[in-house]
């Protein structure tokens, strides 16, 4: 027996799959969560699960930045337990975002966004993609994208800086840009935004939020990443020239245009990569939750003690960020194994909220019950 044992280890770094058998030992008992919080896998066996949308009632639709797949996750039988897991497209160029509308999947690659048209009845054979709009860079560095329909209508689509830092001559770089469902009227909406993989917007003012991850090698503690808040086209979001909140760069803030730039709501952790947030608009969890932004800190890869990992909740008064807590944690364990990183997140119909990790290829399911 331990013979056998020692083979299937030893197949499974041959093969690539020793994080997969890690994140299988780990037991979702090491998650901390709030009192009365439970967590479970929703699904597994997604590789390399990323951005999450949800189509009708108990089909998501998930993307993948290294695997170049989309999946659909399809709960049959109405028991929040997906019961089936299907590729649905493959090939594809980091194919990180996806979005649903009205009947039609958007998926975004690095250099364009494409649509599956009917999506719902065309499961099993999706065809060819209709190409939305392919006139987006083709940079790989801060490449891949996060999508999502705004009240507005809109396709909102970011574009990354391609470096760690710098000053790019094509405007369209360092932004989120917007585009009508069929790819015309494209448009810069919001500057300075070095690599957002997350927003949405607030319930009720119908403004835009968003994460953006800040800029690596100025030691462990700068900067931090933020949370910013868009009220109108045009913003500047102070990258390359400061960070956080109008933290100079070294070599680009001498050179800083004196226009006047949005600092963030909230400085989030350095090095986190704060991706995917929402507004949670359900009733499940307890009042002090609704309308508040859930983030998933996917975690550091440059820092001397790693931090992230965790899902942690920002309190907003009005447009006033009043708190910055930890919600979910212990994907990051106490000898710095890392058994996950969170990516995105989706308020599900009954409330529950739903937690992509591209680490360990699944998607959990949180519920509270006093």
């Amino acid at each position: 027996m331990q013979k056998l044992a020692l083979l299937l280890l030893t197949a499974a770094l041959l093969t690539g799959n020793a994080a997969a058998m890690g994140a299988r030992e780990f037991s979702l008992d090491q998650i901390t969560l709030p009192p009365d919080f439970k967590i479970e896998v929703f699904a597994e066996n997604i590789p390399n699960a990323r951005s999450i949308t949800a189509g009708p009632e108990g089909v998501f639709f998930v993307g993948s930045r290294n695997a170049g797949k989309v999946y659909a996750v399809i709960d049959e039988n109405a028991d929040f337990k997906a019961d089936k897991v299907t590729v649905i497209a493959s090939g594809l160029w980091s194919p990180n975002g996806v979005a649903y509308r009205r009947g039609d999947l958007y998926v975004a690659e690095i250099n364009r966004v494409v649509r599956f048209p009917n999506i719902m009845q065309n499961l099993a054979s999706p065809g060819k993609p209709v190409v939305v709009n392919d006139t987006f860079p083709g940079r790989r560095w801060h490449g891949w994208k996060f999508i999502r329909f705004g009240p507005d209508e809109k396709l909102y689509v970011p574009v990354g800086a391609p470096c760690n830092v710098c000053v790019q001559k094509d405007p369209r770089f360092a932004t989120i840009m917007r585009m009508d469902p069929d790819g015309r009227n494209l448009e810069i909406y919001a500057q300075g935004v070095r690599n957002s993989v997350g927003f949405d917007w607030h319930p009720h003012t119908g403004n835009l939020w968003f994460t953006d991850n800040g800029r690596d090698y100025l030691g462990d503690d700068l900067p931090p990443d933020e949370l910013n808040h868009a009220v109108r086209s045009g913003q500047h979001f102070g990258f390359p020239y400061h960070h956080g909140n109008l933290i100079p760069d070294p070599k680009f803030g001498k050179i800083a245009p004196t226009e006047a730039y949005s600092p963030p709501v909230q400085e989030l952790g350095p090095h986190v990569a704060s991706l995917g947030m929402r507004f949670y608009t359900g009733r499940q969890f307890p009042e002090k939750y609704h309308n508040q932004i859930f983030i998933a800190e996917h975690g550091s890869w440059n820092r001397s003690t790693p931090i992230g990992y965790r899902i942690p909740v920002v309190s907003l008064q009005g447009s006033r960020a009043v708190g910055y807590e930890v919600f979910a944690q212990g994907w990051l364990q106490a000898d710095q194994t890392v058994a996950g990183r969170p990516v995105d997140l989706e308020v599900l119909p009954d409330g529950s909220l739903l937690i992509s990790d591209d680490h360990a290829d699944r998607l959990y399911r949180i519920t509270y019950r006093p």
